[in-house]
């Protein structure tokens, strides 16, 4: 067993989250190590819906300007009510309080592997599946970090960006994310000679089902669909060709232009989840962080896809955590290190937390509203609530986490080593 490991700061998992951090950090001029249990980057997912708060953290990150160049920009969102035939639409573009609008819906694999891109090599730990931490008191580094392998890595400051089954969450004592009831069936198809589709986000709901088809670019559509499963639809959920099967079944002679998507779909380039949400009131009442350690990405805030935040958040996540955490290493005092550090997770939780608790919120009830339509509740859908809904989604979008600070005008802290050791 290996215990000579040891890190000034550790991220647990390799996802958005924990990539958008690290490269944060190494913006800052910071150093971190990060502990992934896959054998290589996650693209599970396939497409990220990455709205305007979403590009002023890629911004901050420093990776925007290539991955627009490889998506196109959508120009507005359609949902479409099948049992009535009304449209809502929605436009994407225009001026906002933050800026210009933008909203793409960007291939997970060319999201992961430019930000990864970035880091510096061999910061990234693969196959280090992290099975349970404790906390050694009075001692430097303070966390010890048990790999299933027998390897234990210490540290100083612990980041959980481990999703939903996060280690680091169940460390710090938040309730699991509970399962909501529905499941989604997602996945992306490649047109070799273009889809002809707009570059417009489109939606379709029906009584017992939702669908969307969202272009990534002139030749890939992601799509999308969620529904209330039965009993027996749960237990084919890890058979990809039954639930590609279900999807053409459940929309045959209503939905032509995503049966064309669905027939195009490769089974390997399609993937079932079942929808979890952290409720609100546990992030109220938990504990997001304790001492150095912290979480962020669905590790924080689990969340359902319905109004296409949980990435963007994740991102904006990321871009804080590393502001924070580098203002409190590069710009303090010999001494009182593990207080500041301490002090600056609780600045970034006060930061996040909210708005988290908002977001969560607003996607459980969107997604509530938009399945299980009766003929009263498809009536104020289609006459006030989908407005509503689309206006409130455009406003949560409207938002500017901020840029992260030139580290030249900050002084390294004397304590800090700066350094990942592998």
């Amino acid at each position: 067993m290996d215990e000579g490991l040891q890190e000034d700061i550790v991220i647990v998992g390799a996802g958005i989250a924990g990539l958008a951090t690290a490269l944060g950090l190494h913006r800052m001029g910071l150093k971190c190590f990060i502990l992934e249990s896959h054998d290589a980057l996650r693209t599970t997912g396939f497409g990220l819906t990455t709205w305007t708060n979403a590009w002023k953290a890629l911004e901050a990150l420093g990776v925007a300007d290539s991955l627009r160049h490889q998506h196109v920009q959508l120009q507005r969102v359609s949902v479409t009510t099948l049992a009535t035939g009304a449209t809502t639409h929605t436009p994407l573009t225009g001026q906002g309080k933050c800026g210009q609008f933008e909203t793409r819906c960007l291939r997970r694999d060319l999201l992961v592997e430019a930000l990864a891109r970035e880091l510096p090599k061999g910061c990234i730990k693969f196959g280090a599946k992290v099975a349970n931490m404790e906390v050694k008191d009075y001692k430097s580094p303070p966390y010890l970090l048990h790999l299933a392998d027998g390897t234990i890595i210490k540290a100083k400051v612990v980041i959980g960006c481990d999703g939903v089954n996060s280690v680091v969450s169940t460390w710090l004592g938040l309730q699991k994310p509970a399962y909501v009831g529905r499941s989604e069936i997602r996945g992306f198809a490649n047109f070799q000679d273009g889809h002809g589709f707009e570059p417009d986000f489109l939606q379709y709901i029906n009584d017992d089902f939702q669908v969307g088809l969202i272009p990534c670019n002139n030749q890939t559509i992601y799509w999308f669909f969620t529904w209330s499963p039965t009993h027996q639809e749960r237990e084919i959920e890890d058979d990809p060709d039954k639930m590609k099967q279900l999807v053409l079944e459940k929309t045959r002679d209503i939905l032509k232009n995503v049966q064309d998507v669905i027939e195009r779909t490769r089974v390997e380039c399609l993937n079932t989840s079942r929808l979890r949400c952290r409720w609100p009131w546990c992030l109220i009442h938990g504990n997001i962080c304790k001492g150095n350690v912290c979480v962020a990405g669905d590790a924080f805030h689990c969340m359902t896809p319905d109004i296409g935040q949980g990435g963007c958040s994740a991102l904006e996540d990321g871009v804080v955590l590393a502001r924070c955490l580098g203002e409190a290493i590069l710009d303090g005092e010999k001494g009182i290190e593990e207080k500041r550090i301490s002090m600056a997770l609780e600045k970034y939780v006060k930061e996040r937390k909210w708005r988290a608790i908002m977001i969560t919120t607003v996607a459980y009830f969107f997604g509530f509203l938009q399945q299980g339509h009766g003929k009263v509740k498809t009536f104020l859908w289609d006459k006030l609530l989908s407005r509503i809904m689309q206006r409130r989604r455009m406003a949560i979008t409207d938002f500017n986490c901020g840029s992260l600070q030139n580290p030249a005008s900050l002084r390294p802290h004397p304590n800090y080593s700066g350094s990942a050791r592998l």
